[in-house]
């Protein structure tokens, strides 16, 4: 007789089935709770911890950066002594002079017109644009001949048409062009602005015509502005996505800039290493300050020096993310401190700052990042996505020559500032006047900045470089000597 197994207790089944709801609620507790740490590191996210722009901090939802303790500088805020400032300056030779005498009766009842003339009692000097309405000048060619008897006859000024024809004259091009590039005007306001300031009207497609004829016409400069980066020996460079193209989902496309505080030179393209590779990148031999974007690492030719601003940036988000940490405060004082060492050494005419100068920030760096390794582990597995900071700090630990090559070399800006202010004036653009509608446009549009953007660091007036681009004479940027 074989033994027969007791019934299985009900409860047991219950068990099993409540064993397996806890599991699956527990799995969707642990993911819910990862949801719920991304979705407050998004919200989190402002231009102080991150490569946010300034603009959204303000967005709703969002946090604004708090405000950092400054250090013992002394500065004050506002402009520092030395530092370029404007002012009205008495001229000695003014335009004009009017004098003015008083008007009217005494109170003994004479008549002022008839009172001496005691001299001037005061001068004052008013700076005035005046109104200018739109003049109509009328080229006529003559023809000579010659006792020879051949016929000469007297060209056309700059920007005439064929005769018989009307056409904007160079200021009013040069001027539309300076709104739309320079100022970001659309099309359409720009030519209400030049009805305005004229009292006639020009065409949104002529304002809009433009864009094309001045970037041909400063066609050699852009490609002479882009050999002089490409020898250069030390760049910025950055990217920034606009948006071209008709309606909403078009796909994002990229402005890239390759820049020096003389040079600016832009290319749209995408975020993928074929526009960097269109790009200046492959030709360029000496070093290139830039983000942590792997695309800059796949070009041999050059050293990096890796932008400190957005590494200070990312060690705020891990003060933010790791509150009790004394890591990434200690790492960001450090790293100031040597940027502002390397800024004195600057100002005192060194090529590199001295070792006794860093050795002590440079201990309290290391010691600081060795640290951080130690807390913040790396989560197993190749795919694996790591915690807040691990990235950044295996990279200060295996690039400290990339991020701290300003040391060495007092050329090398520590940060691509530089290049973040040539591309400022895109996000500005974006919303004054929204979506770029071709990519033509686009690319005529920022052939024109990049050449106003060089002439204005030579310290040319934009306008005026337009002016001359269009006329046939642009403005071309002095070329260095070769040593």
């Amino acid at each position: 007789m074989t033994g027969s197994l007791p019934p299985e207790d009900p409860r047991d089944a219950l068990i099993r089935e409540l064993s397996a709801q806890v599991a699956e609620l527990t799995s969707l507790v642990v993911e819910l709770r990862e949801q719920l740490d991304a979705a407050r590191r998004a919200a989190s996210r402002n231009s102080g911890n991150s490569s946010m722009p300034p603009s959204s901090d303000d967005l709703p939802g969002r946090k604004a950066p708090g405000q950092r303790k400054r250090g013992g500088s002394g500065k004050r805020p506002g402009k520092q002594p030395g530092a370029p400032g404007a002012h009205l300056a008495w001229r000695d030779d003014p335009d004009d002079a009017r004098p003015l005498f008083p008007a009217g009766g005494c109170e003994c009842g004479r008549d002022l017109a008839d009172a001496a003339d005691l001299g001037i009692s005061g001068s004052r000097q008013v700076i005035e644009v005046p109104l200018a309405a739109a003049k109509v000048v009328q080229y006529d060619s003559h023809a000579v001949e010659c006792a020879c008897g051949r016929v000469h006859e007297a060209p056309p000024p700059a920007g005439a048409g064929a005769a018989g024809t009307v056409t904007w004259g160079l200021n009013a091009r040069a001027l539309a062009v300076f709104l739309m590039v320079v100022h970001h005007v659309p099309v359409e306001r720009c030519a209400s602005i030049l009805e305005s300031l004229s009292g006639i009207r020009p065409s949104d497609g002529f304002v809009h015509a433009l864009l094309d004829r001045a970037a041909r016409a400063v066609r050699h400069v852009n490609m002479l502005v882009r050999a002089l980066v490409i020898t250069a020996g030390v760049i910025c460079a950055d990217e920034t996505p606009i948006r071209v193209g008709p309606g909403p989902k078009t796909r994002k496309r990229y402005l890239l800039v390759a820049c020096t505080n003389l040079l600016t030179c832009y290319f749209l393209g995408d975020r993928t290493l074929a526009s960097f590779d269109g790009f200046v990148f492959p030709d360029l031999s000496g070093t290139v300050v830039h983000d942590r974007y792997q695309n800059y690492d796949a070009f041999g030719g050059v050293t990096h020096q890796l932008c400190c601003a957005h590494v200070l940036r990312d060690l705020e988000d891990c003060a933010e993310s790791y509150p009790d940490a004394i890591w990434p405060g200690q790492a960001a004082d450090a790293l100031r401190a040597l940027i502002h060492a390397a800024n004195q050494a600057r100002g005192a005419g060194l090529d590199a700052v001295p070792g006794e100068k860093t050795a002590a920030d440079l201990r309290l760096f290391r010691s600081a990042v060795l640290v951080g390794l130690q807390e913040v582990r790396r989560v197993p597995g190749a795919k694996a996505k790591q915690k807040p900071g691990r990235t950044l700090l295996e990279c200060l630990r295996d690039r400290e020559a990339d991020v701290l090559r300003f040391l060495s070399d007092l050329r090398i800006p520590p940060t691509s500032n530089q290049a973040e202010r040539d591309l400022r004036p895109a996000k500005t653009q974006q919303k004054v006047s929204g979506r770029l509608r071709s990519e033509k446009a686009a690319r005529d549009r920022y052939a024109v900045r990049g050449y106003t953007s060089t002439a204005v660091k030579h310290g040319r007036d934009a306008l005026t470089a337009i002016r001359d681009a269009l006329a046939g004479n642009p403005w071309t940027p002095p070329v260095p000597e070769m040593t």
